[in-house]
């Protein structure tokens, strides 16, 4: 895939532009206008200042933000971990610490909550809400950190059907996160703790399973997110081994990214007012490939190459099959447009 752009800055900053551990993105292609990305921050902070949705279009043109927790509403998040679109552009955002769905229009207005039950489970005190996906029908799916299950629910919330449980057998999960539907409506969920992908159709029955644990193409290391674009092409953010790994609907490997970063328009425009700062930046080697033997794994090499993903947390797709990678620990987005994948 073809490097097309870097999005984003980091800020320590609890509001404004600025990224502050990114965990996830939604992208609205239906406004009738640019394609608008909605980024979720959840930083390393008890305080959960800097929490909240920011959202600016592809162009790098600032809209606004919301959900801080400073604002004393409904619409402040807690523990917030991703997000998706319904056909209506409502924005659903799953909070891990309230056990809530929190319904935004694609304004940032807060309109309701779906809270989530775990009553019907035994020594279960929380739900802890992780992944999200919603198909065409408007369905949600909500994948259960605490009780590794997957809940489909219709659009006011009620619950159509569940499955999983806790394991490492098929159709089982240790803390499931990110997840999406094909065109087809089939749902594929990133086991995180049991590395690897699980596919389902919309009933539960399971299709198929991708990857072992492991640091070999086609394995992985602690799998946070899955997306499919409209090729049926599986991109699977391998997250503890620090890359991405593109995948054909049969599971075979078609790419293994590890980033090509840019900087930013944001990134230029605070270097062209902090001069010192660009002339220290172009003395750097900022392209350390050469590590020492201490260096030599994953981990390393992405927090001492500025280009490479470092903490790659969520992959999603456009309309255009243009592929998002989302860093946490180096506050960008990253695009790809497909090149010759079949």
């Amino acid at each position: 895939m073809k490097t097309v752009k870097t999005i984003g800055i980091n800020s320590n900053q609890p509001v404004g532009r600025g990224f502050n551990f990114p965990y996830d993105i939604a992208i609205n292609d239906d406004l009738g206008k640019s394609r608008i990305i909605y980024l979720l921050n959840r930083p390393n902070s008890a305080t959960r200042l800097g929490t909240r949705i920011q959202y600016f279009t592809f162009e790098e043109e600032w809209i606004g933000e919301f959900g801080n927790p400073l604002d004393d509403d409904e619409a402040k998040f807690t523990r917030p971990v991703t997000l998706d679109f319904n056909s209506k552009n409502q924005l659903h955002v799953t909070d891990e610490a309230t056990d809530e769905i929190k319904i935004f229009d694609s304004d940032g207005n807060f309109q309701r909550f779906i809270k989530l039950d775990s009553d019907s489970h035994r020594n279960a005190d929380q739900f802890g809400p992780a992944g999200i996906a919603i198909d065409s029908d408007d369905f949600i799916y909500v994948s259960s950190r605490y009780l590794n299950v997957i809940q489909k629910l219709t659009s006011e919330g009620r619950v159509v059907t569940e499955w999983g449980g806790a394991g490492s057998g098929p159709g089982e999960f240790e803390m499931p996160w990110g997840m999406d539907v094909d065109a087809q409506g089939n749902l594929y969920v990133a086991d995180w703790r049991n590395d690897r992908i699980q596919k389902f159709d919309s009933e539960g029955n399971l299709l198929h399973i991708f990857g072992e644990s492991g640091v070999a193409i086609g394995q992985f290391n602690r799998p946070s997110s899955v997306a499919v674009d409209t090729n049926m092409n599986i991109a699977v953010a391998d997250w503890g081994n620090e890359r991405v790994q593109i995948l054909d609907e049969g599971g075979s490997v078609l790419n293994v990214l590890e980033g090509d970063a840019t900087l930013s328009k944001w990134s230029h425009e605070w270097l062209d007012v902090n001069l010192d700062e660009r002339e220290a930046r172009n003395r750097a080697d900022l392209k350390a490939l050469d590590l020492p033997e201490h260096l030599k794994n994953a981990y390393h090499e992405a927090s001492q190459t500025e280009h490479k993903f470092w903490g790659p947390v969520s992959v999603k797709f456009d309309s255009d099959n243009q592929l998002y990678v989302t860093e946490h620990s180096r506050h960008r987005i990253q695009v790809f447009e497909p090149v010759n994948l079949k």
